[in-house]
């Protein structure tokens, strides 16, 4: 009988029995087990990540060139989808940065960027197949696959984003007009045109920087965007900075959006966006809830994650939502405050249906330059230079890695981008797989149990020992018998046998099988036996069935451990018997 904690949330997604329904989109376990001394908690977290998200969903929205309300919107259905079937008991779900810069260059690419309206019902049919194709991959249980792409790829993107979106908003934030599409592009205008500048906008957008900026450094707890957002709209209702060259965002409509159809004109262009957000959504979402995961909360399932994130997607498609996804620092934002579950996101759903219906007329009122600096203050995170050293200290040729994947992302765009970090992780661990290692084993002089090989350790007269570590299977096996052949032509005096350690070897194949009997054959008429112990269960089982491995066995080669093979190598040499596995 399992006893649960009483004050632990109950998820029936923890089980592994149950049908389908159950295991992918389980009731709110939250709401089951919740215990009243939890609302405070969940309601203050609620408003303080809100203070927060819709000002950032808002610039989010503007990135994409969007109206800045597909942002507000952003923030209610998909999150309150989110808060009803969502496993992560912190994540708050609207959108992230590198997700609307998909879906910008996913409107270039149809060409209705530069029409707000055409583009709302065009982000509603990307938003459809984002959901539609989060679906399709936890029907087909694809998680595992974006699993396999590696942080430091993301890392990488991240870089590409956070640069080319700060770069695009300096503009804004400085009063410069618009110029052309693309990192290098923006970033020469903006050189040639900061003598343009305008005063007023510089001033309200870069000091709205710095108040961003300096809350995030020393007042963590103080909602900066909050902040700089009520400052802009004080602004201009005081002093009037739009009379002297401010501009204003689009007005924003006020009240909820109005259900619709997405429209399908441009699905056929919109297909290799929507996979690559689909893709880039999970990650960012699945990364995002473990990240913030409780030590008592249940732990989160792949294709449930996608599920719950398409659903989200789905819904929120007839109501003109960006694709949504979990977003990292609004997340924290959320735990920080001290939330306990997903009442928290509806919370913060809830304050922005009442920003949508109340404050619009207000919002309108808000500078273009106080929502750049809210972009540039939400992305500039992504920009992690800590990161990056810690990646070259560990490993150089990921750090290669991650800055090829940034610069593709800047030198063509962000689709390409993705698409290359997904290629690069995979070859990141075909280059790993194709490098299995053979160490050598030597008694230590202190234990006498045998450890990686030193210069002053003594080896074992007439034996050398090697472990294998790594995969085998077709493509390096030979490899490995090139660089065992090797290890003993290196040798002053050729070894009577060559013990192998295989206890790394999980799995292996008739390939992998021919070519250690052709090393035998190899081996043999130089006079040397080619020995094997502690062969996993499920390898052993494998190599059992082969016609070598009898005969192997017969001889004495094979052990169950590598004391027992040494026992008896040194009674080989003595006469005695051995110890076959």
């Amino acid at each position: 009988m399992t006893v649960r904690r009483s004050d632990q949330p109950s998820d029936d997604s923890a089980s592994s029995h149950g049908d389908v329904r159950e295991r992918w989109l389980p009731l709110p376990g939250w709401v089951r087990g919740y215990r009243r001394s939890w609302l405070r908690a969940d309601v203050l977290a609620g408003l303080v990540a809100g203070a927060v998200v819709v000002p950032q969903a808002m610039g989010y929205a503007t990135v994409a060139g969007l109206p800045a309300q597909v942002g507000l919107y952003t923030c209610i259905v998909p999150m309150l989808m989110y808060s009803l079937l969502g496993g992560a008991r912190r994540l708050s779900m609207s959108t992230t940065s590198t997700i609307v810069a998909l879906a910008g260059l996913a409107l270039s690419s149809a060409g209705i960027r530069d029409d707000p309206d055409r583009a709302m019902a065009t982000v509603a049919t990307l938003t459809l197949m984002v959901g539609v194709s989060m679906l399709v991959f936890a029907v087909i249980r694809i998680g595992w696959v974006v699993d396999a792409v590696s942080n430091v790829v993301i890392t990488g993107l991240k870089l590409g984003v956070g640069l080319t979106i700060i770069v695009e908003q300096i503009p804004a934030l400085l009063g410069i007009d618009p110029g052309p599409e693309g990192f290098f592009r923006v970033l020469g205008h903006v050189v040639t045109g900061l003598s343009h500048a305008d005063p007023a906008t510089a001033a309200i957008g870069v000091g709205s920087l710095v108040v961003l900026l300096g809350t995030a450094r020393w007042l963590p707890r103080v909602p900066g965007p909050l902040l700089v957002l009520v400052a802009g709209i004080v602004t201009i209702g005081l002093l009037r900075a739009d009379e002297h060259g401010v501009e204003l965002i689009p007005p924003v409509a006020r009240g909820l959006p109005v259900p619709g159809l997405p429209d399908l004109d441009h699905a056929g262009a919109l297909l290799p966006f929507a996979l690559a957000i689909a893709l880039m959504a999970y990650t960012e979402t699945i990364a995002v809830g473990r990240g913030t995961r409780g030590v008592s909360d249940p732990p989160l399932s792949n294709n449930r994650e996608l599920a719950v994130n398409g659903l989200a997607a789905v819904a929120g498609s007839f109501f003109s939502t960006a694709p949504p996804a979990g977003g990292f620092s609004q997340t924290m934002v959320n735990a920080g405050a001290g939330a306990r579950t997903q009442l928290s996101s509806a919370v913060t759903a809830f304050l922005a249906i009442g920003v949508a219906l109340v404050l619009a007329p207000l919002l309108s009122l808000l500078p273009q330059a106080t929502l750049a600096s809210i972009v540039i203050g939400a992305v500039i995170g992504l920009i992690d230079i800590r990161e990056l050293r810690r990646i070259a200290r560990i490993d150089r040729g990921e750090l290669a890695v991650a800055l090829i994947t940034a610069a593709i992302a800047l030198l063509t765009d962000l689709l390409v981008g993705v698409l290359t970090g997904i290629l690069l992780t995979f070859y990141l661990l075909l280059r790993r797989l194709d490098r299995p290692s053979l160490i050598e084993l030597r008694p230590d002089p202190g234990t006498n149990r045998l450890e990686p090989a030193r210069a002053a350790d003594e080896p074992i007269p007439g034996l050398l020992v090697l472990r294998l570590e790594g995969v085998l299977y077709t493509m390096n096996i030979r490899r490995v018998q090139r660089e065992l052949i090797e290890r003993i032509d290196a040798l002053d005096t050729p070894p009577r046998v060559v013990l192998l350690d295989a206890r790394g070897v999980s799995d292996v194949s008739v390939t992998v099988m021919d070519s250690f009997a052709e090393t035998d054959r190899r081996l043999s008429v130089r006079g040397i036996e080619l020995w094997v112990a502690e062969l996993p269960t499920q390898a052993l089982a494998r190599v059992r069935r082969g016609t070598a491995w009898a005969t192997w066995q017969d001889a004495g080669r094979t052990h169950a451990s590598l004391d027992a093979a040494v026992t008896a190598f040194r009674r080989d040499c003595s006469g005695g018997p051995g110890q076959a596995q």
